[in-house]
């Protein structure tokens, strides 16, 4: 049996993964740290200066182990992978669907309208625990236009459409995000999305998060055999993992910026956790970032009573169970793709 929840998380500069038997080793200096046995992982995230030799890649392939590098920041650089398994069919499924537009669109309208609710949610949560926070008045008016938004993503949209629909959902999401940040004002505020680099640290965690969610998705898709690099709403693009893209959508919301809210409203994060570069990025310290994954962890076993299977599961196991749906209405099972909705 799999065990989904197990991601090693390698920090360590200097760090260097190696092979002994069906064993993981972690050195440092010349000095084994830690041990494993390659079958309780499912995925290996190294930051920063960590190397891996070429036996432990091999190791990994074999045992379908995710094995990802991230820069210091938490930007994706690359990854090593076995051979994506699973039915040869699903995959000819994926690709005649994504080449289809009118197809494409069904998909990614289901996964948008999942996005948009679960956006929703987090304004509303927000306007029931905080109703004398400022801001409450933009809250409402953001959570209205998101009704609205959804209301016509629920029609039968062409997929460009379905896109602005999407960039209209996003700019009034994140236009009242800094609404959210009811801690350390003077210190902790979001004025839009900025990437590559990250000028703040709120943009930060949430590059950070969305990084740590790429990773999980595109192991889940990979575990139901499904190709992580062509989607249907993000278009194929070389490197890019389309098909995580699209899945992540809906959870981000719950998964990952609500973290980031969690962090900073419960001043589990402080303004000397981020460190600011020369040309403007921001970032976390070593010891922040290992706190940061110990709560993506925590965070991860939490249990949640999945609204479509109506079964309790661990958080970190939506992506799989996500996954396996979206495979099951490729293969016929379903008549459509049921987005997970956070309630």
């Amino acid at each position: 049996m799999k065990r989904f929840l197990n991601t090693l998380f390698v920090t360590t500069p200097g760090a260097y993964l190696a092979r002994d038997g069906e064993t993981l080793l972690v050195r440092v200096e010349q000095e084994t740290r830690l041990r494993l046995p390659i079958h309780t992982l499912s995925g290996i995230v190294c930051f920063g200066q960590v190397t891996a030799s070429a036996p432990l890649m091999h190791l990994c392939g074999e045992h379908n182990v995710l094995l990802s590098f991230l820069s210091e920041t938490g930007r994706f650089l690359g990854r090593v992978c076995g051979p994506v398994s699973g039915n040869v069919l699903l995959r000819r499924e994926q690709y005649r669907r994504a080449d289809c537009p009118q197809k494409s669109a069904a998909i990614a309208r289901s996964m948008i309208c999942g996005k948009i609710m679960n956006c929703r949610t987090v304004l509303q949560r927000a306007l029931r625990d905080y109703p004398d926070a400022n801001g409450v008045s933009a809250l409402r008016t953001a959570s209205d236009n998101l009704a609205r938004t959804l209301a016509f993503c629920g029609e039968d949209l062409p997929l460009d459409e379905l896109r602005g629909r999407e960039g209209e959902a996003g700019a009034a999401y994140f236009g009242v995000f800094d609404a959210l940040i009811i801690s350390q004002k003077e210190h902790f505020q979001f004025t839009g999305r900025s990437r590559r680099p990250p000028l703040d640290p709120i943009n930060a965690l949430l590059s950070f998060f969305y990084t740590l969610l790429v990773h999980d998705v595109t192991a889940a898709l990979e575990g139901v055999g499904l190709d992580p690099a062509v989607g249907f709403l993000h278009r194929d693009r070389p490197g890019r993992p389309s098909l995580a893209l699209d899945l992540m959508e809906e959870l981000r919301p719950m998964l990952a910026d609500r973290l980031v809210l969690s962090l900073i409203n419960r001043r589990q994060l402080q303004p000397r956790d981020f460190i600011i570069r020369e040309n403007g990025a921001v970032q976390l310290t070593d010891d922040a970032r290992k706190e940061v994954l110990v709560a993506w962890q925590k965070r991860k076993q939490e249990e949640i009573l999945h609204p479509f299977i109506n079964e309790k599961i661990a958080i970190g196991l939506i992506p799989h169970v996500q996954a396996l749906l979206l495979a099951r209405h490729l293969r016929g099972d379903l008549d459509t793709y049921p987005p997970f909705i956070w309630k």
